[in-house]
């Protein structure tokens, strides 16, 4: 934890006061003011402050095309099955259903396999899929450490394995990795970018983290680096959060860390699910002026935002991510290399009330995406 800067506190004054010694403090109030304004004159000036101010202007922008634009000039197979291993968290519940569209335009079959989110079941779901023998194995948020063994198992059998959103590199029977640690790291320069900008550098600002998703850590990390570097001077406190918390007492503890830290102004959330029931809970404890930001935002996040209960939101690509692993599945069927698509760089937005999509669930960033891939597969 950094240490938080003390600041004066400015005693009342009472009738008893001489009126010679009321003048002298009224003189030096009048001579402090300046200095003070002279001060948030100089933040608003800083480097670091409009660089992240052209920051937030550029990650605000929405994107109109998604990274691939090669067709697969072959005929697709229709007769692919496809096992999509789940991580317990909604992010990942939607990734799935996003995908399943995506394949079902191919006239494949996707079975999705739940997990608890723990090393044992996901496990258990490769030794499934195992047993299930598909064209092909779809998962995210979990490095290979997990299922090693089953990993080699799906190697030797010629079944590609497509990963995303997992502290993992490509090789050694991962054929497709998305949204790996050097991917996400931009995330966090996206929320830094908003908390420095909307605070004009003089935010105090905590960052609630979820360190079992080690995928995440990137994002921690650049976010520190990125506000240190813009916010000279403002404090930044890190509290990590167990998963077994999630759906809990999270609201609980943000309120328990907020009344012991009044100073606080912003609050940054690494995964959005860890902000759902914050705001009904800060109001139920009397706390308010916070500004909230989170880091893959969702439904209830962008609800959030249009009521004016949060402000920040950085929109995963679930779905142009979720269509590009269809995209390269495709290829791989029809005997191509999966690099174009491992090269794609996707996009990513920062949303706030300002830009808000009418469509408040989870929204596509390319907002016609699926024509686009539509048209790379030759079906329209």
């Amino acid at each position: 934890m950094s240490s938080r800067p003390g600041r004066a506190v400015r005693r009342a004054l009472t009738s008893i006061v001489p009126v010679s010694a009321l003048l002298a403090l009224a003189a030096c109030g009048t001579e402090a003011t300046p200095a003070a304004d002279s001060a948030k004159a100089a933040a608003s000036d800083s480097p670091g402050l409009i660089a992240a101010r052209k920051a937030v202007e550029t990650y605000s922008e929405h994107p109109d095309r998604i990274p691939v634009t090669e067709p697969v000039g072959k005929k697709i197979p229709s007769d692919k099955k496809i096992d999509f291993i789940l991580c317990g968290v909604q992010s990942c519940q939607d990734l799935a259903n996003f995908f399943t569209a995506g394949a079902n335009q191919l006239g494949w079959q996707v079975k999705q396999i739940a997990t608890q989110g723990t090393p044992e079941s996901v496990q258990a779901a490769y030794e499934q899929v195992l047993r299930d023998k598909p064209d092909a194995v779809v998962s995210s948020g979990f490095p290979r450490a997990v299922y090693a063994k089953q990993l080699a198992q799906l190697k030797a059998a010629g079944i590609p394995v497509i990963q995303s959103n997992a502290d993992d590199v490509v090789g050694d029977g991962i054929s497709l990795l998305k949204n790996a640690p050097d991917d996400v790291a931009v995330q966090g320069e996206m929320l830094a970018s908003w908390v420095v900008s909307d605070s004009n550098a003089q935010a105090d600002a905590v960052y609630f983290d979820l360190p079992a998703y080690t995928i995440l850590k990137p994002v921690k990390d650049t976010f520190a680096a990125k506000y240190k570097e813009w916010c000279e001077g403002c404090a930044l406190d890190t509290v990590d959060v167990p998963i077994t918390s999630i759906g809990k007492d999270i609201p609980d503890r943000v309120v328990s860390y907020l009344r012991s830290h009044p100073k606080v102004t912003h609050v940054v959330f690494s995964l959005g699910l860890l902000n759902v029931g914050v705001p009904a809970a800060l109001k139920t404890a009397g706390i308010t002026g916070k500004h909230i930001a989170v880091n893959v935002g969702d439904a209830q996040n962008y609800q959030y935002i249009q009521s004016g209960l949060s402000d920040a939101a950085m929109a995963l690509n679930s779905h142009e991510a979720a269509w590009l692993q269809v995209d390269a599945l495709a290829r791989h069927f029809t005997g191509q290399s999966m690099d174009v698509d491992q090269k794609a760089v996707l996009p990513n937005m920062l949303i706030t009330k300002d830009n808000l999509p009418p469509q408040l669930g989870d929204f596509p960033i390319v907002e016609d995406y699926q024509k686009q891939f539509e048209a790379l597969w030759g079906l329209s």
